[in-house]
C-alpha cells in the first residue's frame, strides 16, 4: 500500500453504491499545497481551474474534488468547503477564509446505477472527513463507483473503470498517481495488449480505436448503439519536490503522454480528461534557471500514472451485467 505522508497528503472516498456513482477528495494532511493543471479532452466538467494558472492571485489549493455526476456532481465541492472552513483552512480574507478547491468530473449517469444519483455536499464532506494517507482504496469506489471503459461499440460492450493508484521513487525524485478511469477508449497494458475494453458477443476484446478508424465492424456493431457519449479519466500526479506553479503546469501536461500510451483513443470529442499536478508549499524551484531539472519529474509522473492507470482498471469490479477485471468470473472460460 502507498504511504501518502511525504507528500503530505490524504484520500478520502464517499462512495453510493447503490446510485452507481461517487466522489473522491485529494487534500492536504494540514494545509494546502500547491498545484496546477492541463486539459487533454474536449469535453471537461470543471470548478475552479482558473485558480491553478500560474498567474492567478491565488497561490495554493486546500483540496482537490474528482467527482461523478456529470456537472451536477460538481456540488460536492460545498461540503468540502464546509468541512475546510469549520477548521479554518483557506484563502484568507478578513474575517473569516474561503476554501480552494478546484474540482473535475466524470459522466457516470449511465448505464450503470440512477440517473438521479449524483454526489452531493454531504458527500464531498465525507470525504475530506475520512481522508486518509494510507491504506486508501481503489477499484469501484468513490469517483470510480460508475465508471465505464471501452465504449467504441456502446455502453453495452464496455467494462468497468474504477480509481486507481501508482508510486514511482528513484534517486532523481518521488511522484505518486492518482488516476480515475472512465475513457471512451480501451485501456492497454505496457506491452501494448488491451486489458480492458470494447468486447465481442463473445467477450474478446475488438479493439475500438480500429473500429473508429473505419476498419471493419463484427456484425454486432451494427446493431450496437453510436460510441457512448459522456466519458473522462481525471487524474493527479504528486511531486515530493516544491514546484512554482509553470513548473507544475509543464508537469501535468508531460504526464498526458501516460493517457496516450495507455488508453486508445484518448483526449477525444467525447472525453473530458484533466490532470492535475501538485507538490508541497516549500523554497520553490526556477525553471527559467534549469529547464532539464524538470525532466526526471516529468519522466516519473508519466511511469507513475501509466501504471496509475493500469491499477484502475485491474481493481475494478463489474456490476449490471458489466465485467471488470477484478471479477472472479473474469475472463470468462
Amino acid at each position: 500500500m502507498i504511504d501518502l505522508t511525504p507528500w503530505g497528503l490524504a484520500v478520502g472516498h464517499s462512495t453510493d453504491a447503490a446510485g452507481a456513482t461517487g466522489c473522491t477528495v485529494v487534500r492536504g494532511i494540514d494545509g494546502p499545497f500547491r498545484a496546477s493543471a492541463a486539459l487533454l479532452g474536449r469535453a471537461s466538467g470543471t470548478r475552479e481551474l482558473p485558480t491553478l494558472d500560474p498567474e492567478h492571485l491565488v497561490d495554493r489549493v486546500d483540496a482537490i474534488l474528482l467527482t461523478g455526476g456529470s456537472a451536477y456532481g460538481l456540488g460536492a465541492a460545498t461540503g468540502v468547503m464546509r468541512w475546510m472552513e469549520e477548521r479554518e483552512r483557506g484563502y484568507p480574507v478578513g474575517p473569516g477564509v474561503v476554501p480552494i478547491v478546484p474540482g473535475a468530473v466524470v459522466f457516470d449517469l449511465a448505464p450503470l446505477g440512477r440517473f438521479d444519483a449524483r454526489p452531493s455536499p454531504q458527500m464531498g464532506y465525507d470525504a475530506c472527513h475520512s481522508a486518509t494517507s494510507s491504506d486508501v482504496a481503489e477499484g469501484s469506489v468513490g469517483v470510480g463507483t460508475g465508471t465505464t471503459v471501452g465504449k467504441a461499440a456502446g455502453f453495452d460492450h464496455g467494462m468497468k473503470g474504477g480509481f486507481g493508484m501508482a508510486e514511482v521513487s528513484t534517486e532523481v525524485g518521488r511522484v505518486v498517481a492518482m488516476t480515475v478511469v472512465n475513457a471512451l477508449g480501451d485501456v492497454r497494458d505496457a506491452q501494448g495488449a488491451i486489458l480492458a475494453g470494447a468486447r465481442g458477443q463473445g467477450d474478446e476484446f475488438v479493439d475500438g480505436e480500429h473500429l473508429l478508424g473505419g476498419g471493419p465492424s463484427p456484425s454486432f456493431v451494427q446493431v450496437a448503439s453510436a460510441p457512448a457519449p459522456g466519458n473522462t479519466t481525471l487524474s493527479v500526479v504528486a511531486t515530493t519536490a516544491p514546484l512554482a506553479r509553470v513548473e507544475l503546469q509543464q508537469l501535468a501536461r508531460a504526464a498526458c503522454a501516460a493517457l496516450h500510451r495507455r488508453i486508445t483513443p484518448t483526449g477525444t470529442t467525447f472525453d473530458g480528461d484533466v490532470i492535475f499536478a501538485i507538490s508541497p508549499i516549500g523554497e520553490q524551484g526556477d525553471l527559467r534557471g534549469d529547464p532539464a531539472a524538470l525532466l526526471p519529474l516529468e519522466t516519473l509522473a508519466v511511469r507513475a500514472l501509466e501504471q496509475a492507470i493500469e491499477r484502475a482498471v485491474r481493481t475494478a469490479r463489474g456490476r449490471d451485467g458489466v465485467p471488470g477485471l477484478a471479477d472472479e468470473s473474469w475472463p470468462p472460460r
